[in-house]
């Protein structure tokens, strides 16, 4: 079969021949019809992902991908995640387990199942089963302007968010985010005082209950003084980390978190179980057409995924067809 491959470790996959996957007792095969390209994908392939340990990469060569769309034998269309290692989801076929798929609703389109999953998850598990949001409460969405911050916009409106702050670095992708639900749209600038002070007035205004952080670095270190200075006595922020596009670390003052109800957590691989994680993502395929969420995509077939690995961003979405 045709698949995406590593050869050597850290280098880019090639587009050649792979041995077919054979399912073993209680796997099925999968017929895959389009896996998207997104960061965890690359860093999973690279080794350099904090959950690689557990994937392909670990065993050359394999099969780049983690996740994708495709029909199963009894013509199930569906999405599914994590197949078999060496075998990954950017190939004409997979083996998974049958626990380790959701089906796909019959009005939504492959491309945009393969898009949607892996960035709109991000935020419906965060949301659900981190943050535990509920109808009537306030967000914040720190990198707002990326796919998947686009997206937790638009999930934290559907799920019933009261009001919606979303922060970012490109003013004229800030400007649009308010078509997308953001009710305040705040500059990151250098992410000093300047973009604090505008924190602190959300803070000791209508407050935050929520925090969505797709960023790290600076910028929470910034969200995490604001919420201990200017949040309201006792009431409790939910900072929910995600992605770390900033920086990896951060300086955390001590005062901040014994002067404020701060609770810190995270959500991703390894803080969620797979099987919500799943669950997370049938939700996000049910809720995606009625929902009108958007994310915009870019299909090329599997053949040119070497010219496409190294170029692509997360906006458009790289969508790869299988042959």
């Amino acid at each position: 079969m045709k698949a995406a491959i590593v050869l050597e470790a850290g280098k880019t996959p090639i587009y050649a021949d792979f041995k077919e996957p054979v399912p073993a007792n209680g796997e099925v095969q999968v017929t895959v019809s389009a896996a998207a390209l997104s960061n965890v994908v690359k860093s999973r392939a690279s080794g350099t992902h904090y959950s690689s340990q557990s994937c392909s990469s670990s065993q050359l060569p394999f099969v780049v991908g983690i996740d994708g769309v495709g029909q199963l034998e009894d013509g199930r269309r569906v999405y599914f995640v994590l197949p078999k290692a060496p075998f990954g989801s950017m190939a004409e076929k997979a083996v998974i387990r049958p626990a380790q798929c959701v089906s796909l609703p019959d009005d939504l389109d492959d491309v945009t199942a393969a898009a949607i999953a892996n960035p709109g998850m991000s935020a419906w598990a965060a949301f659900k089963e981190r943050a535990k949001l509920t109808a009537g409460e306030t967000v914040l969405v720190n990198g707002a302007t990326g796919a998947a911050g686009r997206l937790a916009v638009q999930i934290a409106k559907y799920m019933g968010a009261r009001k919606v702050m979303a922060t970012g670095r490109n003013a004229e992708a800030l400007k649009a985010l308010s078509l997308l639900g953001a009710d305040v749209t705040i500059h990151l600038g250098d992410g000093g005082n300047a973009f604090e002070d505008a924190l602190r007035e959300q803070f000791g205004g209508d407050g935050i209950d929520v925090v969505l952080d797709y960023l790290w670095g600076v910028s929470a270190e910034r969200i995490i003084i604001a919420g201990a200075k200017a949040g309201k006595e006792a009431v409790p922020i939910r900072f929910v980390h995600i992605g770390s596009v900033s920086a990896p670390n951060i300086t955390l003052p001590s005062a901040a978190l014994r002067s404020s109800a701060i609770t810190l957590m995270g959500s991703g691989i390894g803080s969620i179980p797979v099987d919500k994680i799943l669950k997370s993502i049938g939700e996000l395929m049910q809720a995606t057409v009625p929902a009108g969420f958007k994310i915009a995509t870019k299909t090329f077939p599997l053949s040119e995924v070497e010219q496409v690995w190294a170029a692509a961003n997360s906006m458009p979405r790289s969508v790869f067809r299988m042959p």
